[in-house]
């Protein structure tokens, strides 16, 4: 089988699809399939055992769109199927071309995402289902829906998004619920060596990801602000990077919090392996593969209650959950799980355990049986 991997971002881009699209490419190169992947970045990606097409990010919208939809289309020529973790719109019109099966994997409500960051809706993703919304977000709904429609098989990491996308009027036998995996860790330092390659000395907190407005980074800072005595290290870049580095001098937290900009997935793991906890404050999510990178290492996770992560994350089990944008909440359950030394050793011990039927062969492995049903 010869596949098409489809990914926005790719290493040393920090995020789900940046991790998840190179995993299994080397989960079908391991099998024997043909790769060929299909990315934007920009500066030309690391050499790979297979090819890895780019696409300029600093290009035009209309001509970075086109670039990768073509990008598609010539892939999918010499393939058996496209495997899309972004970019859907343009996959969908690649694979059409070179008529060749598409199997989606959905991750997020493109159209709520936008409408969120730009300022013009500040509800729920549920409470956007049910919102008429402009020509823009007709549009895009209209456009996302006629893609995913296209697609033979949609997985999707939780239950919350597969009963959100059904909405959507999908065919509901096409809509499968695979969650992201859990990472390999292998061979790993000790706690102890992990936190002094680090700096770190002391209660600290470990964030990951693409800084931007889904994140609320700046809840974790100002919640971070009213606990004494607790470090963050946040590893990642994006477009919030340089207002989140200024509002943490604002509160007074220089020293507290560094910035230690992209890293590798390794790096994500050792980070999460030197905290105490992992934080995640994110006003919207799925299911972030940040909080299964923590989970696997043991580290017990502090997040807020958003879409699929209550589906992993269960409260005083493996971790600690709050309300979405509840600075003061926040800032309870980092003086709890940090102040009650009985508990984050309890939190700990069951996070590796909770997410073992997580284990990324066993993830990539259903994954590829979709994509052999697609061309079957």
């Amino acid at each position: 089988m010869n596949v098409v991997v489809v990914s926005g971002i790719w290493p040393p881009d920090v995020g789900g699809p940046a991790s998840h699209a190179p995993a299994l490419a080397a989960a079908l190169r391991e099998r024997g399939d043909g790769v060929e992947v299909v990315t934007t970045a920009d500066a030309e990606p690391a050499p790979e055992a297979y090819p890895v097409v780019w696409v300029r990010r600093g290009l035009s919208a209309p001509v970075r769109h086109l670039a990768v939809a073509r990008a598609v289309a010539r892939a999918a020529g010499r393939a058996d199927v496209v495997y899309a973790t972004t970019m859907v719109r343009r996959a969908t019109l690649g694979s059409l071309l070179a008529r060749r099966p598409l199997v989606v994997k959905l991750v997020a409500d493109e159209a709520y995402e936008r409408e969120r960051r730009t300022g013009r809706f500040a509800g729920t993703l549920a409470d956007f289902q049910a919102a008429r919304g402009g020509l823009r977000v007709r549009f895009l709904r209209a456009t996302r829906t006629a893609a995913l429609r296209r697609a033979r098989r949609i997985v999707v990491p939780s239950a919350y998004l597969r009963e959100i996308s059904l909405g959507w009027r999908l065919e509901p036998e096409r809509v499968v619920v695979i969650p992201n995996p859990a990472p390999p860790v292998g061979e790993l330092p000790s706690r102890e060596e992990a936190r002094a390659a680090l700096g770190i000395d002391g209660p600290t907190l470990g964030t990951a990801g693409r800084l931007t407005a889904q994140k609320a980074l700046g809840d974790a800072l100002a919640a971070l602000g009213r606990v004494d005595g607790v470090s963050l290290v946040v590893l990642g870049d994006g477009p919030e990077r340089e207002g989140l580095e200024r509002r943490s001098a604002e509160l007074g937290l220089t020293g507290r919090v560094r910035f230690l900009g992209a890293g590798t997935r390794d790096d994500v793991v050792r980070l999460f392996l030197a905290a105490d906890a992992a934080l995640l404050t994110s006003a919207w999510e799925n299911l972030p593969h940040t909080l299964l990178e923590a989970l696997a290492v043991g580290t017990p996770v502090i997040a807020t209650a958003v879409g699929g992560v209550p589906e992993v994350v269960r409260d005083g089990e493996n971790g600690l959950l709050v309300p979405p944008g509840d600075v003061e909440a926040i800032a309870a359950a980092i003086e709890r799980l940090l102040g009650d030394a009985s508990l984050r050793v309890a939190l700990a011990a069951a996070a590796a355990p909770s997410v073992a039927e997580l284990a990324e062969p066993r993830i990539l492995g259903r994954i590829v049986a979709e994509l052999e049903a697609a061309v079957r």
